[in-house]
């Protein structure tokens, strides 16, 4: 298949490798590139978010041409007027382009219009899910806090664990177990810590000692520790 592919960050960096590897003809271009998108079947949009209609705009439609974006925030109103049109937001992170061409192999893509769009995912063994656009959103924001918000949260600990005369690295061991934990009993089971059982006196121990700085992002935490204790209490009661 061939394929064009604007946008030469992360995202296109790691498609145009992935897609290489997996057979296509891929050419990789700037977004100022678009007169040299020549006959391709799929146009797959790589660019920032809010730069997609844009970009799209700027395309002559084309019948013969699918053209589709990556972004996990967007329906396909962004790609009007084009007659067909189609997006595949991979739920994972890309980190850079090698890494990221290796991680699209396989993953998870969240798929909507043309079916020929299929066929790109496929070519990368992905497995598919299908959300209506009022569920996009709440999809996206959910994969937000899970790859985003977590890598903030350990910044965090990054920064508590500075405080405490230590590094990051001292804690990923006990990071990776408790994520390991949630994936095998689910996140009421694999609570632990003095929220999961309402001890007042070492979280207010534990504000005493860190950063000011810190501490709005610790309460925050504590409360969502706090709500999911209740969770699993109000569970084992009924």
């Amino acid at each position: 298949m061939r394929i064009s592919i604007v946008g030469t960050g992360r995202a296109g960096s790691s498609f145009t490798l992935a897609l290489e590897r997996a057979g296509h003809a891929v050419r990789l271009l700037h977004h100022d590139e678009l007169g040299s998108i020549g006959s391709c079947e799929v146009l797959l949009l790589a660019v920032p978010d809010d730069a997609i209609a844009e970009v799209a705009s700027q395309v002559a439609p084309s019948r013969d041409r699918l053209v589709a974006h990556v972004a996990g925030s967007r329906t396909l109103d962004v790609l009007a007027p084009h007659p067909r049109v189609a997006s595949l937001h991979p739920l994972i992170t890309l980190p850079s382009g090698e890494l990221g061409a290796v991680r699209l192999v396989g993953a998870t893509y969240c798929v909507a219009g043309d079916p020929a769009v299929l066929d790109v995912v496929g070519s990368l063994e992905g497995r598919i899910i299908t959300l209506s656009d009022a569920q996009r959103t709440a999809y996206h924001a959910t994969a937000t806090v899970a790859a985003n918000h977590l890598v903030a949260l350990m910044g965090h600990v990054a920064a508590l664990a500075e405080s405490a005369g230590l590094c990051l690295d001292d804690f990923l061991p006990l990071a990776h177990q408790a994520l390991r934990d949630v994936g095998e009993v689910g996140p009421h089971a694999a609570l632990t810590g003095p929220a999961s059982r309402g001890d007042m006196a070492t979280i207010d121990a534990h504000l005493a000692a860190i950063p000011e700085p810190e501490r709005s992002t610790y309460v925050a935490m504590a409360n969502a520790a706090f709500e999911l204790a209740e969770q699993r209490r109000s569970q084992t009661s009924a």
